[in-house]
């Protein structure tokens, strides 16, 4: 028996300033074709059940476009796998903080869709001899966690969760600061289940066997360059979702194409350069991009870069490239200054913008106020300071 295993969809996540020729933003307009891929390639493979582990929308509160767009793909699977269950939990972001804010998810069950809100519900399937524990991200935040073990004698015992699993993020991303609820491994009693679909970690990952993360289907975070460098260091560059045969417990790769890519390129340091010679490096790597940087995501940082230097640079180039590219941030960090105010855990000196994600990204919000959007709003305003200081 096979199964789909999708996850952190975030369908309505809105980044940079482009848009497309009706109007969208071009980010926004990336993540939808992302999951209509993802549907394509899931009613191609025709698993026995769908799965999604969480955080379907970015926002609690996501747009008409999101929510009719979620809809149609809830349909081309309805109408393409008729007999195959469809399962939802609610991730952090698709979670309301207020018991008085009803969820957008409870429309797909006119489809037939099994959605799991605030509470574990355990949904069996006896034509298919499966269970599916279904624990979205309210029910780990309750008092009294739900206790993670297989009931019933349904052959395949699924666990469905959306949370943190301790140990698997990098040091500079984990704990609260994204919103998650960590889990030890212990609790998820891995050798009891068939197989284990989680999510709230945007890299594709084993945790253990028979034990995943299915990974975002793009980028959606305000640092994607530290998301990328930490799936190379896993092994897990690309995006996509995966298939996975219960009774060998193996999960396959479907990889999802990017509308674009994201790249960090290699730093530069301004040690003693000339302004004329740090222009003439910016723009020989710029050139050495392949396939150029035209809509593409790209960051270039410069460490070790004088205030007086930074002024002089060539500014009228470097719009041209923020022009051309969907996004180029140009991180110009001064030698001792207050931008490398902290130190991490690791003992690396953290630059001003990272604690300030960090600390934006732990303090206390307003009920209706998303944190994703509120980190990277602060995290875009430093940085244009930054910018206009040494402009």
């Amino acid at each position: 028996m096979k199964i789909a295993h999708l996850a952190d969809i975030h369908l309505g996540f809105r980044q940079y300033h482009r848009q497309t020729p009706l109007g969208i933003n071009q980010r926004e307009a990336d993540i939808a074709n992302a999951f209509r891929a993802a549907v394509d390639g899931v009613l191609a493979a025709r698993p026995q059940a769908v799965l999604i582990a969480g955080d379907l929308f970015h926002a609690v509160r996501p747009t008409n476009a999101a929510i009719i767009f979620a809809f149609r793909q809830f349909q081309r699977l309805r109408d393409g796998l008729p007999d195959a269950p469809i399962i939802v939990i609610a991730g952090n972001h698709d979670t309301p903080r207020s018991s008085e804010t009803g969820s957008i998810l409870r429309l797909y069950e006119q489809l037939g869709v099994d959605v799991a809100l605030d509470e574990a519900r355990r949904f069996v399937y006896p034509t298919l001899d499966l269970a599916v524990l279904a624990v979205p991200h309210q029910a780990l935040r309750a008092a009294e966690r739900p206790a993670l073990h297989p009931d019933g004698s349904a052959a395949h015992q699924v666990l469905l969760l959306h949370g943190e699993v301790a140990g698997v993020y990098p040091q500079e991303i984990s704990g609260a600061a994204y919103g998650g609820v960590l889990v030890d491994r212990g609790e998820l009693h891995a050798g009891e289940w068939s197989y284990t679909a989680l999510g709230h970690y945007h890299v594709q990952y084993e945790v253990e066997p028979r034990v995943w993360y299915a990974g975002g289907l793009d980028y959606v975070t305000s640092n994607p360059w530290g998301e990328l460098r930490d799936a190379r260091r896993k092994g897990a560059e690309g995006k996509g979702w995966l298939l996975v045969d219960l009774a060998t417990g193996t999960a396959v790769r479907q990889p999802v194409p990017l509308a674009r890519r994201i790249i960090d390129l290699d730093p530069l340091y301004g040690d003693g350069v000339r302004v004329e010679d740090l222009d003439h490096l910016l723009r020989e790597r710029l050139a050495g991009i392949p396939g150029g940087p035209a809509d593409q995501i790209v960051r270039q940082v410069v460490f070790n870069v004088p205030r007086e230097v930074g002024r002089q640079l060539d500014h009228a180039a470097i719009r041209a490239a923020k022009a051309e590219a969907l996004h180029y941030q140009l991180d110009l960090r001064r030698p001792d200054t207050a931008r490398g105010i902290g130190v991490d855990p690791a003992g690396r000196r953290q630059p001003l913008t990272e604690l300030l994600r960090d600390y934006l990204a732990r303090r206390p919000l307003p009920a209706d106020l998303d944190r994703e959007t509120f980190v990277q709003a602060g995290s875009s305003w430093l940085e244009a300071v930054i910018q206009d200081e040494e402009a």
